[in-house]
């Protein structure tokens, strides 16, 4: 299907083409024995967060699996499932992450290969964009949580650091060098920014001893899963709530990038392979290197050939799904099959349009798929861009809004402008959009008109 966007052209570096042309097209290939299923089971009874370990344990969790229903995204899915942007993108590089089609299943990689550290305090694994807590009056006991951390230029840290302070609705002073990026942008930011829905802190925030850096919540809870940010580390706002609460001054923090794990399921060997965060070609060969020279050793003392196909494809894929790679293993994967949770679009729906408040007409489209995968992202976005898609006399027209007051309206427009370089047209209350049939809104009942 081709794309004609009649508004807009896509820049190099844009978030635009980050979300709707970045994500991988990598068929996912993992173990070749067929997996047990389990069907009917509530979601809300997932483990999407707490794990009790036995002595040694070193895998947490199990692969699961949902069926798209109307109205889906996989980010949606991601966040109800405990799971980030990535991991669930890597995991379904088939699907479309904001209009998966009906009846499509949805593979949810909860399975996890712990990193290797002394399990105390918080782990952070940039690789794997994930966060372990171990309580520490709880020896049997790991949380994780996804995770943001810091994009190209702006990487999170490794090392080792505690919690040096706590605090709730925090305020943002906002670095230099963040005022002087948005400055040239042309998004000028207040030196300090008050807590409340437009703070990128979010509701709560841990201090590092590692100056400058925090774990914290966010306005923008899609993001979470990628390397989105300024370095410092993000969950979700449920997230970081319960985070928060579990934590105190003076935890231990460490930092790490594991991009390769190793572990064990009774006797069984997994290996989990991410993508290195932050890290050249040189970086990632060293790393490699020592991980295949540690399987040899394994293969070598517990005397059970490794099958070094399966492990190369792993690598390959770099996907984060554990696969067993003893030779000739038969043991079959456990497979959660989760029932669909209910009313999961609710979160993301816009309010109804009217021609009585100010609205913005965003970008024109000769076929409905591309109108709407715009759509779905505006409504994604933290804080909301509430956007519809309408039929035009030729095409279908996002229309963003309604925003019930001028400042608003300019807001968003404003945001359109750098965030996705579009050069929205705003519409103020009553004036008439020429090129629209009508004013009904397709969004959010938009999968029955998708070409």
């Amino acid at each position: 299907m081709s794309l004609n966007l009649q508004i807009i052209s896509i820049p190099k570096n844009s978030l635009f083409k980050r979300l709707i042309l970045a994500l991988p097209i990598i068929l996912l290939n993992a173990c070749q024995t067929l997996p047990i299923w389990y069907s009917g089971n509530d979601p809300a009874k997932a483990n999407k967060h707490k794990f009790t370990l036995a002595e040694k344990q070193s895998v947490i969790g199990y692969l699961g699996e949902v069926e798209i229903e109307e109205e889906d995204s996989l980010p949606l899915l991601a966040r109800y499932f405990g799971l980030g942007f990535d991991e669930i993108t890597q995991a379904n590089p088939d699907l479309d992450p904001w209009l998966p089609e009906l009846g499509h299943t949805v593979k949810l990689p909860l399975r996890f290969i712990l990193p290797k550290a002394s399990r105390k305090g918080v782990i952070l694994n940039l690789a794997a964009k994930r966060l372990f807590y171990f309580p520490a009056n709880k020896t049997n006991t790991v949380v994780t949580y996804p995770i943001g951390i810091g994009r190209k230029g702006w990487k999170t840290p490794t090392g080792k650091t505690t919690i040096i302070a706590k605090k709730s609705n925090p305020r943002w002073v906002v670095p230099k060098s963040i005022l002087l990026e948005h400055t040239k942008k042309g998004d000028p930011l207040p030196r300090i920014v008050s807590a409340g829905p437009d703070n990128p802190l979010g509701e709560f925030a841990l201090r590092l001893g590692i100056p400058g850096y925090l774990i914290h919540g966010t306005n923008k809870p899609y993001g979470v899963g990628m390397a989105i940010s300024h370095g410092c580390v993000r969950l979700y706002p449920e997230n970081i709530a319960l985070l928060f609460k579990q934590t105190s001054i003076g935890m231990q923090v460490r930092i790490v990038n594991q991009p390769f794990l190793i572990g064990w399921i009774q006797k069984e060997l997994y290996i989990q392979v991410y993508a290195p965060a932050h890290s050249n070609k040189k970086q990632t060969q060293k790393l490699q290197s020592a991980f295949k020279k540690e399987l040899s050793r394994i293969e070598h003392n517990s005397k059970r050939h490794i099958n070094w196909s399966e492990v190369d494809a792993a690598i390959t894929r770099s996907d984060g799904i554990p696969v067993t790679i003893f030779a000739n293993n038969n043991k079959l994967p456990y497979v959660q099959r989760f029932s669909h949770p209910d009313n999961l679009s609710q979160a993301i729906k816009p309010e109804p349009l009217t021609d009585k408040l100010w609205r913005l007409k965003v970008a024109k489209f000769t076929e409905s798929r591309p109108a709407f995968r715009l759509a779905v992202m505006l409504n994604h976005q933290g804080p909301q861009i509430p956007a519809h898609v309408l039929p035009a006399h030729t095409g279908f027209v996002v229309v963003a809004g309604p925003f019930h007051s001028a400042e608003a309206a300019q807001s968003s427009l404003n945001r359109l402008r750098i965030d996705f370089e579009l050069q929205a047209k705003l519409i103020r209350p009553h004036q008439i959009i020429p090129e629209l049939q009508n004013t009904f809104s397709f969004f959010p009942n938009f999968l029955s008109v998708i070409d």
